[in-house]
């Protein structure tokens, strides 16, 4: 990283792959076109596994290599001068944003924050995600919450986007890109004998009216979806990168981008990325 300069960049991303070592190009393609170039993003690779049988038979192994690349980088990154170093941003898809959750501790980054995440499909098992899930505003719905006033923890989908009716973003920020209809986030072992909250009235417009919750069943189907369903982009577990443009734009708010020219690169990346 020192080599190619990746400090020298504006932007910084610590990207924690899947399983297989893959990280979506519609989620780096779309930073880099905001940043114009101006970003490193650095990852490594930990198993060769599919994530579902990665997260089961070295499920640990992902978090450690998480964590060993965040705390080389983070350690390096606070002796640089505030002022000119870049902004550090973790992101992670699916397994990797569950192990990039993982990578740091609150406490050992109180002093000095970095700038903040951005982590799409959070598996069921992600701790930020269900503490703030549990802890959402009264109405808000599961598939889509409002975490106390949005300066910290913002939430978007397919429809709705990481605005915010009140309060401002804080220097700390995390956006968590979901899907109502994605099975590796809403799985949830207890829908064995309990209907899950995301399939209660409202749902999720992706979510199909029809579906009901049958004891066992539903369970049974959820976990076939979760391990051999697809979809197409924009639903399931495939994301856009649409929503990602979207997501980064919210979440690092990129200098001398109209509004205008925003929207012509959302039909750019439209016509090049599904």
């Amino acid at each position: 990283m020192k080599r190619v300069n990746a400090f020298e960049r504006s932007v910084l991303v610590l990207a924690t792959p899947t399983g297989r070592g893959w990280v979506d190009p519609g989620a780096q393609n779309t930073l880099e076109y905001l940043q114009r170039g101006d970003v490193a993003t650095a990852t490594i690779q930990y198993s060769y596994l599919p994530s579902h049988l990665s997260i089961i038979a070295e499920g640990d192994y992902g978090a450690e290599n998480a964590r060993a690349l965040f705390e080389t980088v983070y350690e390096h990154w606070t002796t640089l001068p505030e002022t000119s170093r870049p902004k550090l941003y973790l992101h992670g898809l699916s397994l990797g944003s569950l192990n990039s959750d993982l990578s740091f501790d609150f406490y050992d980054i109180i002093d000095d924050p970095f700038h903040g995440a951005l982590w799409s499909g959070p598996p069921y098992r992600s701790e930020t995600w269900q503490a703030v899930t549990r802890s959402r505003e009264l109405g808000s719905p599961a598939w889509l919450p409002t975490f106390r006033n949005g300066s910290v923890v913002r939430f978007m989908n397919q429809y709705q986007g990481l605005e915010m009716p009140y309060g401002e973003w804080g220097d700390f920020r995390i956006a968590f890109l979901q899907y109502g209809s994605d099975p590796i986030t809403f799985f949830e072992p207890w829908s064995f004998f309990r209907e899950p909250e995301w399939m209660q009235e409202p749902r999720a417009p992706d979510v199909s009216p029809e579906l009901r919750w049958y004891p066992v069943v539903t369970m049974l189907q959820l976990l076939a979806d979760l391990t051999i369903g697809n979809a197409p982009p924009g639903y399931g577990h495939s994301f856009s990168a649409r929503h990602y443009l979207d997501a980064w734009a919210e979440l690092i708010e990129p200098e001398d981008w109209t509004e205008a020219e925003l929207e012509q690169l959302r039909g750019r990346v439209a016509d090049s990325y599904p």
